[in-house]
C-alpha cells in the first residue's frame, strides 16, 4: 500500500511551498530565483537597506536629495505618452502650502492601475524618494509610498515608514517591493515555535545575539539601520556555529575510520627519489614532509590540506607522499580539475622521477613504478592500458581529472588521493574517489593560498593543515593582489 503524500498544511512551516502561502504568480517569479518554500524566502535576507529619515516640510529642494513627507493627495491622473511607447501617471501631493509632483511610468496605462486605485484624491499618505526637477517643478520619480488608511493612524503610520527600507537581490520581474510584500505576509504566520535554535543559550546570552525568530524578523523589519546590522551579525554566527558543528562531526567519523597503514620503508622508492633531486628540500618541505609521513603510517585515514603559493614545491611533496604508499604496496591517485593541469603534473611527476616512473619497461630502475594520466579524451586503446594498469596494480601513480571518478576506474590497493583545487571540486567527490579502492584511502588536498574564508570554511574545514610558506632558492616570489 503506498504511503498517503503529506499535504502542504501538515508540512513544517518553513517547508511550506510559497504558492500555498502567497500566491501562485508570485510564487512562480520567485521560485525563477531559486525561493521554493517559506524557510527560503526568509533566507533571502536584504542586500543594504535605505534610510527614510524623519519627515521633512515640503520645500524647493535640491536636485539628489532623498525626502519623506506627509501630504495630501491633490490631483491625480493617467495618459499615454506621445512621443514613445507607454503611460504617464502624474500626482500632485500638497501639504497645504506647497506641492510636490510624483511620476510613475508603465508600458501601459493598465499598468499604472494599481498606483491610480491608491492615490486617491483626499487621502493621506507618506512619500519617499528622491528629488528631482521637471520643467520648474520638484518632483518625485517612482517615490515609495504607504497611504494612511485610518487617519486617526497617521502617528502609527509614520512610525512604520520611519524605519528602513529593506532592499532585496531582486530582478527586472521581481522587484525588490514585491519581494519585501511577499516576505511580511509570511512573517505574519511563522511563530518562535517554528524557528529552530541552533545557537545554546548558554552562548547566545553573553555574547548579546539575538534568538532565531527575533532576528528574522530584524533583518526584515527592522526598527533601526543598527538592529538590522545586529541581526546580520546573529544570522551569519547561526551560520558559522551549525558549519563548524558539522564540520566537527565529520573530524568525529573520520577518526572512527581505519585506513591501511602506509609506512613505506628505508630502502625503497621513496630513498630513491630523494637520492636522485638535483637540489635540497627547504626546511619547510622537510617540516611538512614529516607530518604526512607521521600521518600514513597510522590507521586513521589521513585529512590533511597542504596549501602553499603557486612555486612553493607543493608538488614534490605530494609526490614523496605518493611514493611512501607505492613502498608500502598501495597506489597513489592525483586528481586534478582540468585536463591541461593534469597532464601538467603528468610531465612534472614523470620528469621529476626520470628512470623511477618507467616501471614495467627495459630500462627501468630496480626501484621503480608506472605513472599513467587516465583522461576523458585519451584515445581508447591508452584508456584500456592505464585502465589496466591501475586495475592490476602495475601503476603506483595515476594521475587524472574526473575521469577517475568514473566506476569504470579500479584501484588494486589505493592508499592515498591526493587533490588538487577542491574547491572546483567537492567534498563528497573528495570521498567518492577515498572509497573507491578495497580500503579507506588517505587524503591530501593541495591548493595555493591565500583561501577565500568561506570556501576554507566549507570544503576544508575537517582537514588539518600543513603550509608551505617559503619559496624553494632560485625561484621567484609570488605576490597576490586583490
Amino acid at each position: 500500500m503506498s504511503a498517503t503524500p503529506t499535504s502542504p498544511s501538515a508540512l513544517p512551516i518553513l517547508s511550506r511551498p510559497l504558492e500555498r502561502v502567497i500566491g501562485g504568480k508570485t510564487a512562480a517569479a520567485l521560485g525563477k530565483m531559486g525561493l521554493h518554500t517559506v524557510g527560503d524566502l526568509l533566507r533571502h535576507v536584504p542586500r543594504r537597506y535605505q534610510e527614510r529619515g524623519e519627515l521633512q516640510p515640503l520645500g524647493d529642494y535640491p536636485d539628489g536629495e532623498e525626502v519623506s513627507f506627509l501630504g495630501r493627495v491633490d490631483d491625480v491622473g493617467v495618459r499615454r505618452m506621445q512621443k514613445r511607447r507607454g503611460a504617464i501617471l502624474t500626482a500632485t501631493v500638497t501639504d497645504g502650502a506647497v506641492d510636490m509632483l510624483l511620476t510613475f511610468f508603465g508600458n501601459s496605462e493598465g499598468a499604472l492601475q494599481g498606483h491610480l486605485r491608491k492615490l486617491r484624491i483626499g487621502e493621506l499618505g507618506i512619500f519617499s524618494g528622491k528629488v528631482g526637477h521637471y520643467r520648474g517643478k520638484v518632483q518625485l520619480t517612482h517615490p515609495d509610498y504607504e497611504m494612511v488608511e485610518d487617519p486617526e493612524g497617521v502617528e502609527d503610520t509614520v512610525e512604520r515608514r520611519s524605519r528602513p527600507i529593506p532592499l532585496y537581490p531582486a530582478t527586472a520581474r521581481l522587484p525588490t517591493w514585491r519581494i519585501e510584500k511577499a516576505i511580511q505576509t509570511v512573517l505574519v504566520i511563522v511563530g518562535p515555535e517554528d524557528i529552530p535554535e541552533v545557537i545554546p543559550r548558554a552562548v547566545r546570552g553573553p555574547n548579546g545575539y539575538m534568538d532565531a525568530h527575533e532576528a528574522l524578523r530584524a533583518i526584515h523589519l527592522p526598527e533601526s539601520v543598527e538592529e538590522a546590522e545586529w541581526a546580520r551579525r546573529t544570522i551569519k554566527y547561526q551560520e558559522a556555529f551549525v558549519l563548524q558543528a558539522l564540520l566537527v562531526r565529520r573530524r568525529r567519523a573520520n577518526l572512527a575510520l581505519r585506513a591501511v597503514p602506509r609506512a613505506g620503508r628505508a630502502d625503497g622508492l621513496l630513498a630513491a627519489f630523494d637520492e636522485s633531486l638535483p637540489f635540497t628540500l627547504t626546511r619547510g618541505q622537510q617540516a611538512v614532509g614529516e607530518e604526512l609521513s607521521h600521518d600514513l603510517a597510522g590507521e586513521v585515514p589521513m585529512l590533511r590540506l597542504l596549501q602553499g603559493e603557486v612555486g612553493s614545491g607543493k608538488t614534490v611533496v605530494a609526490l614523496r607522499a605518493m611514493l611512501q604508499v607505492v613502498d608500502s604496496g598501495g597506489q597513489a591517485a592525483l586528481l586534478a580539475p582540468t585536463e591541461v593541469l593534469a597532464a601538467q603534473h603528468h610531465r612534472s611527476i614523470t620528469r621529476m622521477m626520470g628512470e623511477l616512473a618507467l616501471g614495467g619497461t627495459l630500462v627501468a630502475a630496480a626501484e621503480s613504478t608506472q605513472v599513467e594520466l587516465l583522461t576523458a579524451s585519451l584515445p581508447t586503446a591508452k584508456r584500456r592500458l592505464a585502465l589496466l594498469a591501475a586495475a592490476s596494480g602495475d601503476a603506483g601513480i595515476v594521475v587524472g581529472t574526473h575521469a577517475l571518478l568514473s566506476e569504470h576506474v579500479q584501484f588494486q590497493d589505493l592508499g592515498l588521493v591526493v587533490v588538487d583545487e577542491q574547491h572546483r571540486f567537492g567534498v563528497e567527490q573528495r570521498d567518492q574517489l577515498r572509497n573507491q579502492g578495497a580500503h579507506m584511502a588517505h587524503s591530501l588536498v593541495m591548493t595555493a593560498t591565500p583561501i577565500p574564508r568561506t570556501i576554507a570554511m566549507t570544503e576544508f574545514g575537517d582537514l588539518e593543515r600543513s603550509t608551505l610558506d617559503e619559496v624553494p632558492a632560485g625561484r621567484a616570489g609570488v605576490e597576490t593582489f586583490l
